[in-house]
């Protein structure tokens, strides 16, 4: 399992532009079941996903199709982990 952190390396006013692309992009994993959560960094520099589990190779083919990414617009960092401790109901997410 991934946390992929996004970060913007351009203006907001030039993020905003592929917004609409991203948000698609994010709906289409979330269907399918790649991510499992997406959100927005507090304050707004960035996101936040979970993915589920996958290997690296595939979640980077992924990454690379954001539109984001695609329009040099942001860029991700990806952490690997090890779920050993899930919340009641989460149990599926341990490896």
């Amino acid at each position: 399992m991934f946390v992929v952190t996004v970060t913007y390396t351009a203006p907001l006013k030039d993020v905003d532009r592929w917004r609409p692309a991203h948000g698609e992009w994010l709906k289409d994993l979330i269907a399918r079941r790649l991510l499992l959560v997406a959100g927005r960094q507090v304050p707004l520099f960035g996101g936040v996903y979970l993915t589920t589990d996958m290997p690296a190779e595939e979640l980077a083919q992924i990454l690379a199709s954001d539109p984001y990414v695609l329009n040099s617009v942001a860029t991700h960092s990806v952490v690997e982990f090890t779920p050993l401790l899930v919340a009641d109901g989460l149990e599926s997410l341990k490896s």
